[in-house]
């Protein structure tokens, strides 16, 4: 089955009365990072680089325009120049590397790996340190007004909130209400983190200063992706079931379900890029059903 993940930079020129769209996919199946440069003069032109081994994760760092690809198969996380993609460093993990993360004011790359890690890592690949967790590190945020990241640890059924200062967990709060706790966003200002979680199928929404969990709402199956668009105050929920859930925040204890968009069986990754106002989700080779990239408008 092929699998997709996408990153999407969105940059808006200062000196020129123009906005540049960088769009950086990884195909599993053919173990590639492709890139799109959508700009007026170079729209649709696409570069290659192959080599990879189950691209999972990946991330561009705009500062040192380089792509940061995490590879599952070989633990492998590498450095590509973000112009032309060929591979500038190479960081060999224990294996299963997966999301990664990018704190710009820092300039520190996080990349979960293993069966229970942080990678910490400079724009260049310098290994700086680990922080070890209970498991394997599914989706993990990192709040712009502190220090903390929090992380998803399915396997422990907690969520472990790291301190990127002393490179320590300083918490763990419990996933009760369901299982399988993969995808996860923040609502900072709100002191909300949401996590998707697939058994059963729920959002859970947590207090992110006290770390008690605030309400549950049900959404789609075998969801992996899940992202809080502030602007519009919504959630949108991907799930292999084969649907994105739209969830309404009427105030920061409480949800609803406004929409249920129809995609296709499987299609679990995506992406929201809010300059855009676009959903971009991964259609997986399925039977009759090609391997695609299809984009939603997010309407007001």
């Amino acid at each position: 089955m092929n699998r997709l993940c996408i990153f999407v930079h969105w940059v808006t020129s200062r000196i020129f009365p123009t906005s540049i769209c960088f769009a950086f996919i990884c195909v599993h199946l053919r173990s590639s990072v492709f890139q799109s440069f959508a700009s007026n003069e170079q729209r649709g032109k696409w570069k290659r680089s192959g080599g990879f081994h189950e691209p999972q994760g990946i991330r561009y760092l705009p500062e040192s325009r380089r792509v940061v690809v995490a590879n599952g198969a070989d633990g492998m996380t590498t450095f590509l120049d973000g112009a032309t993609l060929a591979v500038t460093k190479t960081v060999k993990l224990s294996g299963d590397a997966d999301n990664v993360r990018y704190d710009a004011n820092a300039g520190r790359v996080y990349v979960g790996y293993g069966s229970g890690a942080l990678s910490i890592l400079d724009p260049d690949g310098k290994a700086l340190g680990d922080v070890k967790l209970a498991g394997h590190p599914e989706s993990f945020q990192l709040e712009a007004g502190g220090p903390r990241v929090f992380v998803n640890v399915p396997s422990a059924g907690h969520i472990a909130v790291v301190d990127r200062d002393t490179r320590t967990v300083i918490a763990t709060w419990p996933v009760t209400q369901a299982r399988a706790n993969y995808p996860m966003a923040l609502d900072e200002p709100h002191h909300r983190l949401f996590i998707g979680c697939r058994n059963p199928a729920r959002l859970l929404a947590y207090d992110t200063t006290s770390g008690q969990l605030v309400t549950t709402v049900e959404i789609v199956g075998d969801t992996d992706d899940l992202f809080y668009d502030a602007a519009r105050r919504r959630l949108y929920v991907i799930g292999g079931e084969g649907s994105i859930t739209v969830l309404e925040q009427q105030d920061p204890d409480h949800y609803r379900t406004v929409q249920k968009v129809t995609t296709a069986a499987g299609a679990r990754t995506g992406l929201f890029v809010p300059e855009l106002g676009r959903v971009f989700l991964a259609v997986p080779h399925r039977g009759a059903q090609g391997a695609e990239i299809r984009i939603f408008s997010v309407v007001d």
